[in-house]
């Protein structure tokens, strides 16, 4: 009697699970693509298109939109049995190498855009000079290479048709199972949310410092710097760039709420899986 209800359990949960894959991930993966294209939208804008950090946040959108249309078109098909990923090694291989590299490319650039804000916030005119385009531009190349680097042995580990596996499409041995878990584990998500949140209580604690300041030697401040810059912006521009400043920052703490939240279960998984291989 036990085991003809394990068994029904077992096909109840099972049902569960395709009915998810089909219907809910279609939610989430039209959710996450229009939000990712009108972040493209609003972030090209010539206004914000020359600020550092509003470059950071749009490529890191480009990035999570290749991910979830590599990560979730695939789920949404293997809810019809028809992801070729689980049966065909080649796109097996091609579909885990992008999704790995487009989300770690995707969190390390938002970790940075956290150093960005950083060096904003700081009352040392050397260390806001560190929060350019052209720094922001070159960290981006950087992470990009280091990320594909960092997932090359997906080409070799990964294998359709895994029996044994967690899923058809995963790592061929245990060493490859365990070096891809912990490295998307600790590289691609704990590290970036570490950075996020030990450079956004340091940016928190800039601000207070600034406000803390008294009238006068702000004012001292602010001429001392207004003598190093090198091209004079009227007071309106000066107002606009802080309001823009404000509101990127605030999206950015958000952001980094919300994907703590979302990807810590994630990690407690990938490394539950590795350790109860």
């Amino acid at each position: 009697m036990s085991i003809s209800s394990d068994i029904y359990a077992a096909e109840i949960l099972n049902n569960v699970s395709i009915q998810f894959n089909r219907y809910f991930s279609i939610f989430i993966f039209l959710f996450g693509t229009i939000g990712n294209i009108l972040n493209c939208c609003v972030l090209s804008r010539p206004t914000l298109r020359i600020n550092p950090c509003a470059y950071l946040f749009l490529i890191s959108s480009i990035a999570n939109m290749i991910s979830i249309t590599c990560g979730l078109t695939t789920r949404i098909l293997a809810g019809w049995n028809i992801d070729l990923t689980n049966t065909n090694s080649l796109s097996c291989k091609i579909r885990a190498f992008i999704m790995f590299v487009s989300r770690t490319i995707a969190f390390w650039l938002i970790a940075y855009a956290t150093i960005d804000r950083w060096f904003s916030s700081c009352s040392q005119y050397q260390r806001r000079q560190m929060s350019s385009l052209k720094n922001a531009q070159r960290g981006t190349i950087i992470i990009i290479i280091l990320s594909i680097l960092l997932y090359c042995q997906i080409i070799y580990c990964y294998d359709a048709n895994m029996i044994t596996a967690p899923l058809p499409c995963y790592g061929k041995t245990v060493a490859c199972r365990l070096s891809t878990d912990i490295t998307y584990a600790c590289l691609t998500v704990l590290c970036p949310l570490l950075i996020m949140f030990i450079f956004g209580l340091m940016t928190i604690s800039n601000i207070r410092e600034t406000y803390s300041i008294t009238p006068s030697k702000r004012r001292v401040l602010k001429e001392n710097n207004e003598k190093k810059k090198t091209l004079s912006l009227t007071i309106a521009q000066r107002e606009r760039w802080k309001r823009i400043d404000r509101y990127l920052r605030h999206v950015l703490f958000v952001q980094i709420i919300l994907l703590t939240i979302f990807t810590l279960p994630q990690v407690i998984e990938k490394f539950y899986t590795t350790l109860t291989m």
